[in-house]
């Protein structure tokens, strides 16, 4: 059976000689598997660039459910990036956020609004022309929405503390190591109640940015069975 959807690239391995399998989570079928022929050839039809991770593409595909890897009957660019691909910054949240999603999302069903979020906050990230040092907080916390663990409630002088095991603000100082200091909650709450338009308009410092990263990849990781190590958050810290 054939199906025709939507995917964005999380993943590119080589494959034998010539070819190499990509990773795709899907609208139509959520994360899939698929082998590209003859793509690291000099007379390759398909172009290596089109498979490259964070690529946005329309796929004719061939579908069973007994085999995990799938052939491609036809694929082109669903989305052309105008500035990622050029600007260090951007690149940078880019590859952390398909990071984070690769190693968040494990679905292989249909999740069309979860599909719909990582279409828009990937060409927000391309388009916008304003700062984009705090979007990647912005992109976790909306992220986990869609996976289950959204943090709930606001930093209030009632609820000053961020407990990440719980996944809520509370009145005190949990008996566990995994909560957020009270400056650092505040901050966490102010980015839980931003837009895309406006998580750049919160004042962060590098430290506090960093700081707060590292608690929302810790949460993540407390929430997610065997969640694996996050390498690209090393490049962000280098550029913010």
């Amino acid at each position: 059976m054939l199906i025709k959807t939507r995917g964005i690239v999380f993943r590119n391995q080589k494959y034998g000689e010539t070819s190499v399998i990509i990773d795709v989570y899907t609208e139509e079928k959520g994360l899939q598997s698929y082998i590209v022929h003859g793509v690291r050839t000099t007379k390759a039809k398909v172009s290596a660039s089109l498979v490259q991770v964070m690529s946005f593409v329309e796929l004719v595909t061939y579908s069973r459910d007994d085999r995990a890897l799938l052939n491609i009957k036809e694929i082109r660019p669903e989305v052309v990036y105008e500035s990622i691909p050029f600007d260090l910054k951007k690149g940078a949240v880019g590859l952390f956020m398909i990071e984070m999603a690769r190693k968040s999302i494990r679905e292989i069903e249909e999740n069309r609004p979860l599909f719909d979020f990582l279409h828009r906050s990937f060409l927000f990230l391309d388009q916008t022309p304003r700062p984009v040092a705090n979007f990647h907080l912005y992109f976790l916390c909306e992220l986990a929405v869609f996976l289950g663990f959204h943090p709930d409630g606001t930093a209030s002088p009632d609820t000053p503390f961020f407990d990440l095991q719980e996944g809520y603000f509370v009145h005190s100082i949990p008996p566990h190591p995994n909560y957020v200091d009270e400056a650092h909650s505040l901050l966490l709450s102010q980015l839980l109640e931003s837009t895309p338009e406006t998580v750049g308009d919160i004042h962060l410092t590098r430290p506090d940015r960093q700081a707060i990263l590292h608690h929302l990849m810790n949460y993540y990781r407390l929430h997610i069975e065997h969640f694996p190590t996050i390498h690209s958050y090393q490049v962000l810290e280098s550029v913010f």
